[in-house]
């Protein structure tokens, strides 16, 4: 399976904290099992990457559906608090930090070639929101042909039907999905079976 890297997807003040313009019900919830992953990756150096969304001050590269919202309130402004990871999980040196303006970490971005570059052929993901940046991250990482390993308890949406509809469509096309206690165990017999 190779080597595994672990994605930690728009864990920013604008979609976390309560009063924010964009909040995901949930996403404070989720954030110590985002960390205990966190944690794991961090004592076995193995490659983290924090994906944030990040928009210019005049909204020039929102989605056409979301520049409505975007006047009313602007969110992810690059180089604002609210775009900035939560302090819980803010990145260390050495981690990785993609920029992206659209829902898939892939799109548009040099995601792809920057796991390559590292030699990773998995992925570990974990953020906000399932239905959305999550889902469609996964699918294109199943299209780059990576494999992929879905933390359930470290992912939210806004209601727990719709993160559990979207957890069955990612299982459906191969994605591994385990809760954030189990991603310890999994790396080792990973590992085991590689060597």
């Amino acid at each position: 399976m190779g080597l595994f890297a672990l994605l930690v997807i728009d864990m920013q003040n604008d979609f976390v904290r309560e009063g924010s313009p964009l909040r995901v019900e949930g996403a404070e919830a989720i954030v110590p099992a985002i960390k205990s992953v966190l944690d794991i990756f961090r004592e076995r150096r193995l490659p983290v990457i924090h994906v944030l969304r990040v928009h210019r001050p005049d909204g020039s590269d929102v989605e056409v559906f979301r520049r409505e919202i975007f006047k009313k309130g602007p969110f992810a402004v690059e180089g604002s608090w609210g775009a900035a990871v939560i302090d819980e999980l803010c990145p260390l040196p050495g981690e990785y930090v993609i920029k992206k303006t659209r829902m898939s970490a892939f799109l548009g971005t040099d995601l792809d070639l920057l796991l390559r570059s590292c030699g990773v052929t998995g992925l570990v993901v974990t953020g906000i929101q399932t239905p959305n940046c999550i889902r469609t991250t996964v699918f294109d990482a199943a299209a780059y042909n990576y494999t992929v390993c879905l933390v359930r308890d470290a992912v939210a949406a806004r209601t727990p039907e719709i993160h559990a509809a979207n957890l069955q469509d990612m299982e459906n096309i191969g994605t591994i999905i385990i809760s954030a206690s189990q991603v310890e165990p999994w790396l080792l017999s990973v590992q085991e079976r590689q060597n």
